[in-house]
């Protein structure tokens, strides 16, 4: 596995989960994010390949796996090639 990281804000915002990187800290700080089963408490907590992200964004539950951390915000298509969606995981954003 590669040492390669990434902050969790700008990882969320390259998969589009969130539209401003300022929103990760607001789920953080209502506890809406764990890291590999951990609740997350900073923001810049770095992801890497193979982390297991849950996140509670409105009245959903997402949890996938990172599959890749990307380099740029780029078009939705792009953004669904950074994570997979495991079972039990809500339906994700198109």
């Amino acid at each position: 596995m590669s040492d390669a990281s990434l902050r969790l804000d700008r990882w969320l915002w390259h998969a589009r989960f969130v539209r401003r990187r300022e929103m990760v800290a607001a789920l953080v700080e209502r506890r809406c994010v764990r890291l590999n089963g951990e609740l997350v408490t900073r923001p810049h907590r770095p992801v890497r390949a193979g982390d297991v992200l849950t996140l509670g964004i409105g009245r959903r539950v997402y949890l996938v796996r990172v599959v890749a951390l990307g380099t740029r915000r780029g078009p939705a298509a792009e953004a669904r090639t950074l994570y997979e969606a495991l079972p039990g995981s809500d339906p994700l954003p198109r």
